[in-house]
């Protein structure tokens, strides 16, 4: 079993999550974060800390196939992220908003000068 991040963690990217995971199996996309399946443990502190209720178990509907399989695809492409970084701009406004899977970027995210 594993979590599975989805949609609304899209042009939001709170990384609450990130700093209680136990494990570092979160990884940072240009303007989302995903969870490497082989890496989670199963232990569910992640999703109480999800300002965006975007994080699942695999066991849930929400987390359907397409969703494990961008969690997997780019757990192995993303660099890890281990701490707490501020959310993206306008986080608050794009958190609920349906429909934001189009705007998923594959690109990872990028890196951090200074």
């Amino acid at each position: 079993m594993t979590y599975v991040v989805t949609e609304n963690c899209i042009k939001c990217k709170y990384t609450d999550c990130v700093e209680v995971c136990p494990v570092d199996c979160f990884y940072e996309g240009e303007n989302m974060l995903v969870i490497h399946p082989d890496e989670c443990i199963d232990c569910g502190v992640c999703v109480p800390e999800c300002p965006a209720e975007a994080i699942f178990s695999d066991s849930e509907p929400q987390a359907t196939e397409q969703w494990l399989e961008i969690n997997r695809k780019y757990s192995e492409l993303w660099p890890n992220i281990t701490g707490k970084i501020p959310p993206m701009p306008g986080a608050d406004e794009e958190n609920g908003r349906p429909g934001k899977l189009a705007e998923l970027s594959p690109e990872p995210a990028s890196e951090k000068v200074g």
